[in-house]
């Protein structure tokens, strides 16, 4: 029987057929329905013990071998509120939604490691396949937590991985401590003086205030934050106005903020807070800013970091692991997992070329040629985390 990286050919037939068949049906946060059963179906096939119904949708199989440590592996289900481009084969048949950010391909790989695990068992103690629904902007993650998915199912550690199309194939990157970036998220209400079009002098411009505001948003990171600190702030959207002859009463703006550091989280929104007072003051308008705290950033502890650095270089040499890449500004909802247990987030490098589409792009497609490599990582990782002797 053929191998690569030690997946049998059987085994990389079938995460091929798992990932392109989720790729071609996506769904979305907490409706992840149909993935959850192809998921917990594919699981008891191997006799795996499974739990459904954390955060939803959300499966975890249990692997039992002996007496020992005790880990977890966690992938990601969901797909984006997004339209594919692209014209595979396997592509989306669900108007509005795609896999465009790689998770069908994330659940395909912890899948075919649960596979040669469970055939092989070269492991003493116990696995946890957690499968996690919502990893986008809905929080899965911290509604299994706050479910108890760690009272109900206690580990040693948990680990996590991610693809990443600008990183070349073969290789891996990781970082202790800060790896992804904190992010919040804001909503702010302009309230002004509705009026002619062609008398602005009578009311109080919303539009404006509004323009104004965006642009002071954006000294908050240049003046208030040093520069050798990181934040992102980014107004996303902007809703206002009617017809084109009024002047609106109410402007709406929103958008996101992303630091490295709980810290600078607190100084920004302070600032933003600030931003929002001077400028009313200013125009005599109201301006109502509402500051929501969303993920966490996921900050990888220095034991299972290094644990997760040597499975990858006994996969592909020390040259092609990568242990000081630079923080992520996007975030992940795995950080709530780590909140609650010690553990790492490793990322695969998926990239062929550097025109490769990026994460979270309409012509975007997981790189099949990892997923083999991906899940010889998983299985690298519990034999080494689970020695039998």
């Amino acid at each position: 029987m053929l191998q690569e990286f030690g997946i049998a050919d059987d085994i990389r037939a079938r995460m091929l057929n798992w990932r392109h068949d989720l790729h071609a049906n996506p769904e979305t946060a907490f409706e992840e329905h149909r993935t959850a059963q192809v998921v917990a179906d594919a699981l008891m096939e191997m006799q795996i013990a499974v739990d459904r119904g954390l955060g939803v949708t959300g499966v975890v199989g249990t692997l039992k071998n002996g007496e020992g440590p005790v880990i977890a592996l966690r992938a990601d289900m969901d797909a984006l509120d997004m339209q594919e481009l692209g014209a595979s084969p396997y592509q989306s048949t669900r108007k509005g939604k795609m896999h465009g950010c790689g998770h069908d391909g994330h659940t395909a790989m912890l899948l075919g490691a649960a596979v040669h695990l469970a055939r092989h068992r070269p492991f003493r103690g116990t696995v946890h396949f957690i499968f996690q629904p919502a990893e986008e902007n809905e929080g899965g993650g911290r509604k299994m937590v706050e479910e108890g998915l760690f009272e109900k199912f206690p580990a040693d550690a948990i680990f996590g991985m991610h693809n990443i199309p600008a990183m070349p194939r073969g290789k891996f990157g990781i970082r202790t401590g800060i790896a992804t970036a904190f992010l919040d998220t804001f909503e702010i209400h302009v309230v002004g003086k509705g009026c002619h079009a062609a008398a602005p002098e009578t009311g109080i411009d919303s539009i404006v205030i509004a323009a104004s505001l965006v642009n002071a948003l954006q000294t908050i990171v240049s003046r208030r934050i040093g520069a050798v600190e990181s934040a992102v702030v980014t107004v996303t959207q902007i809703h206002g106005g009617d017809t084109w002859n009024v002047v609106p009463e109410q402007v709406i703006l929103r958008g996101t903020v992303r630091t490295l550091d709980a810290g600078i989280q607190d100084r920004v929104e302070a600032a933003m807070k600030d931003v929002c007072a001077g400028i009313a003051q200013a125009h005599s308008a109201e301006i109502d800013i509402r500051y929501m705290r969303g993920y966490p950033g996921v900050i990888n502890t220095p034991a299972e970091t290094n644990a997760a650095v040597s499975a990858a270089r006994n996969l592909v040499g020390e040259e092609k692991v990568m242990t000081d890449i630079k923080p992520a500004m996007g975030s992940e909802d795995f950080a709530f997992m780590l909140q609650k247990c010690p553990g790492a987030y490793i990322c695969i490098g998926a990239g062929e070329t550097a025109n490769d589409p990026p994460l979270h792009n309409p012509y975007y497609d997981f790189n099949d040629a990892i997923l083999p490599l991906g899940a010889a990582y998983w299985v690298e990782l519990v034999k080494q985390q689970l020695p039998v002797a």
